[in-house]
């Protein structure tokens, strides 16, 4: 049964659809705006501020796709001729998936920004924060390549034509389907790494790695790449799939407490003993050890020096290299000063001279 219409004359039409179509978006806009208010002030007091940070992420794509509804229900009440109809009917089933697209993408980065909030790692045990924004970020993005893809079919599938050439391309996809996984076996490749990154966790986020001899900080963990931040502020890319085939030194695997050495090369008659208490008088007066342990032993003989290694412990990667170099020059100025016999020197026996 055709809906009533009021009667208006022809050249007053488009004053009601305008009309229609303004009281619908006001409307959509109103419970909108009613039910974000409602869900900011339901719930736990403590869930409060996870609740604002969703609502932020899925307010303005929430909107849109309320509107769109409304519009939807303001058709049936428009004056449109068939060919319109068609036609908005197109732009409906392209922009209700784009915009639930939209809103599912915002909801996923919702949850990631809760997850950061929550997995704090400025803290110094920060293993279990960067474990859980590692998995939070790799399953992000690829939650969020999955819903950009399935939103693109969903938009192509709400046109005849489209859908009709879909169907016959089908047909002859085999050798097409060959040739495009051949060509895209290293991008497949580096994505199914990431996958198996995110539970396997050879890396995490701000981890100290060593890769391709360089030291650096993971900074970033893309879908088919790794952004590694060097000491220099230099950037290295590296492929996903590096980390899963390749050796790596991870310096934050477990913990990041570090055990850093010093080594020095001095004259073999050095009193060791009196150079043990300089290394220890060295660590223990810096601020960056953490106080767990250290020692100084003799670990190799050379031809002309000794090598004396000194082992002390940091909280973490940065911490250490900086004790290392505290260390290192306050025991050489010890030396240079107070036991400047235990400097490296070249003997050289002289043949006696007959008389």
């Amino acid at each position: 049964m055709e809906i009533s219409r009021w009667r208006v004359p022809p050249e007053w039409v488009w004053v009601q659809d305008i009309a229609i179509v303004a009281v619908a978006v006001f409307m959509a806009v109103l419970a909108h705006a009613l039910a974000m208010r409602i869900l900011l002030r339901t719930g736990r007091r403590r869930t409060r501020d996870a609740r604002e940070t969703v609502l932020a992420e899925i307010r303005t794509p929430s909107r849109w796709f309320v509107i769109s509804i409304g519009l939807s229900f303001a058709t049936k009440f428009l004056s449109m001729d068939r060919e319109m109809r068609e036609l908005w009917q197109q732009i409906q089933g392209f922009a209700v998936p784009a915009l639930m697209g939209w809103l599912a993408v915002s909801m996923l980065h919702a949850l990631q920004r809760i997850v950061e909030l929550r997995a704090d790692i400025t803290v110094a045990d920060n293993l279990a924060a960067r474990r859980q924004r590692t998995r939070a970020t790799i399953l992000g993005r690829i939650g969020t390549f999955f819903i950009v893809f399935l939103t693109i079919c969903l938009m192509l599938l709400s046109v005849p034509g489209i859908r009709t050439i879909g169907v016959t391309l089908m047909a002859s996809a085999g050798l097409a389907g060959l040739v495009v996984g051949a060509a895209a076996q290293p991008a497949l490749k580096n994505v199914i790494a990431g996958i198996q990154m995110a539970f396997t966790e050879p890396i995490r986020l701000d981890d100290v790695v060593i890769m391709d001899g360089e030291w650096g900080r993971v900074e970033e963990i893309r879908l088919t790449f790794v952004v590694i931040r060097i000491w220099d502020e230099r950037r290295l890319v590296v492929p996903v799939s590096k980390f899963l085939e390749a050796s790596f030194q991870n310096w934050t695997r477990e913990t990041s407490q570090l055990l850093g050495s010093v080594f020095w090369y001095l004259d073999p008659a050095t009193d060791i003993a009196r150079l043990r208490e300089a290394v220890g008088r060295a660590v223990q007066a810096s601020a960056l050890w953490d106080g767990r342990f250290w020692n100084c032993q003799v670990t190799d003989v050379k031809t002309d020096a000794i090598e004396v290694r000194g082992l002390m412990t940091a909280k973490d990667a940065s911490t250490a290299f900086d004790l290392r170099c505290e260390v290192r020059e306050a025991v050489l100025a010890f030396v240079r000063v107070d036991m400047p016999e235990a400097l490296p020197r070249r003997r050289v026996e002289m043949p006696a001279v007959e008389g």
